[in-house]
């Protein structure tokens, strides 16, 4: 099943209740892989139970200042705080379990709670901004965002637990931070998003997307365009970039779904016109047919920056591009300049900087192979979609579990178990790989119970 069919036929039924009381349901103890799942082979099941054990329930923290309650934690000694879209790997697979609505409720409050702490003592235009990285004290405050997949996490989890009370707590929340994001960094009103950070540093803004990305070089911070003040600052970058355009979009497809679920046909109506807008001036402006994808624009000018990165493919995820263009990304996707022996690589084979071990300059990361491998599906691409897949699980068996990998030689890079890599098992669960399959037990006992 892929991810379209996933959204179409599970329409809130609460798939953790055909699990039963595993004997690994509490924070604590160990679970077993094999109580949750039928996999292919002894080596997936393996796979599975390592990320289950090891990027998602050890990812759990207890309440740490200023985190009031339980929160995730990605991996390794410099990530000391939950982020935004890392977490969210890691709550759509944590919602497969029984007994963890709450659990992952809390998790969310968690960005609620940041949400009002900065509205505090923001000025307007910045109010409801959601950091980066909600850090544990004594660490800075973040002062910048962060790739907008919120509202996504929280449809997966629904998706999968049904869980009424999650859309109650976070709708109202959700559409703020999408204001939020608009407002602050769509700054032509064009549907376009830049990157920001209110302390005016390049890198801040750099850390809201992929950050050491080519496309970003030669970047610079200015003020805003149009909003004049005493109080302005160059806090705002001035190149546009897909990856957090096509995130925004994907965010607002899933509020505007969660919306309809929960009766609120305005706010669905307002998300749909959101999207679209923004999907329309991708294609218009973005849209780069030589280079087969979607490319970085000039924020004030929008000339094209003529550089294909990881980021140009994550509007397949977000259903941005028309059917011929998602056609034509499939075909240079599957090109030798995309096509390393582990793809996708973060920028294209063929530009000079790139390198295959290099950080987002490169390399191989599973959350961003994950989403290109289900837009690729969602568009009807199903035997690339399963190549990428496959390929990536693989070498996971092969090198470990890990947060990003060489192109070439599969070698494993970063943080061992990183959270995100749970997507190793996500990629499988969704029915995009072949060779490598997995599946939860039980599923269509659930389904018959509540159908």
């Amino acid at each position: 099943m892929n991810r379209r069919e996933f959204l179409k036929s599970a329409g809130g039924v609460p798939l953790a209740i055909a699990l039963g009381d595993l004997a690994g349901a509490s924070e604590s103890a160990p679970l077993d892989a094999g109580s949750l799942f039928q996999a292919g082979s002894a080596d997936v099941l393996a796979l599975a139970d390592r990320v289950m054990n090891k990027c998602v329930l050890e990812k759990i923290m207890p309440p740490t200042p200023p985190l009031k309650n339980a929160w995730i934690v990605p991996g390794g000694p410099y990530y000391k705080g939950q982020w935004i879209w890392d977490t969210m790997f890691v709550v759509d697979l944590l919602s497969l379990l029984p007994g963890r609505q709450k659990l992952i409720r809390d998790v969310f409050q968690n960005y609620w709670d940041f949400q009002d702490r900065w509205n505090a003592a923001a000025p307007e235009c910045a109010r409801d901004m959601i950091t980066v990285a909600i850090k544990t004290e004594p660490q800075e405050v973040r002062q910048f965002s962060q790739i907008p997949i919120l509202a996504w996490g929280v449809e997966r989890v629904y998706r999968r637990n049904g869980d009424r009370e999650l859309l109650r707590q976070c709708l109202a929340r959700l559409e703020r931070f999408h204001d939020w994001y608009w407002r602050e960094r769509d700054l032509h009103d064009n549907g376009l998003i830049t990157l920001g950070a209110y302390t005016g540093k390049l890198q801040h803004a750099k850390w809201e997307t992929f950050d050491y990305e080519c496309n970003m070089d030669g970047m610079r911070m200015t003020v805003h365009p149009r909003r004049k003040g005493p109080k302005e600052g160059p806090w705002y970058a001035d190149v546009c970039v897909p990856g957090n355009t096509a995130y925004l979009i994907l965010g607002e497809r899933s509020l505007a779904r969660l919306a309809e679920i929960a009766g609120d046909k305005e706010m669905a109506a307002r998300r749909k016109r959101r999207a679209e807008k923004g999907a329309r001036a991708m294609r218009d402006h973005m849209w780069d047919e030589q280079a087969g994808t979607f490319l970085s624009v000039r924020r004030d000018t929008l000339e094209k920056i003529p550089v294909a990165t990881i980021g140009s493919w994550i509007p397949l995820a977000a259903g941005v591009p028309t059917e011929a263009m998602a056609r034509r990304m499939a075909e240079v996707l599957a090109s030798p300049a995309w096509m390393t022996p582990l793809p996708v690589p973060t920028v294209d084979r063929t530009d000079k900087r790139w390198k295959s071990d290099a950080f987002w300059r490169g390399d191989v990361w599973p959350p961003t192979n994950y989403q290109i491998a289900s837009g690729l599906a969602d568009f009807g691409h199903r035997d690339l979609a399963a190549d990428i897949a496959d390929k990536t699980v693989a070498n996971a068996i092969r090198n470990g579990v890990s947060e990003h990998y060489d192109s070439v030689s599969g070698k494993p890079l970063g943080v061992r178990d990183y959270c995100m890599s749970s997507t190793l098992v996500t990629m499988m669960l969704d029915g995009l790989t072949r060779k490598h399959t997995l599946r939860l037990r039980n599923v269509n006992q659930a389904e018959g119970r509540t159908g």
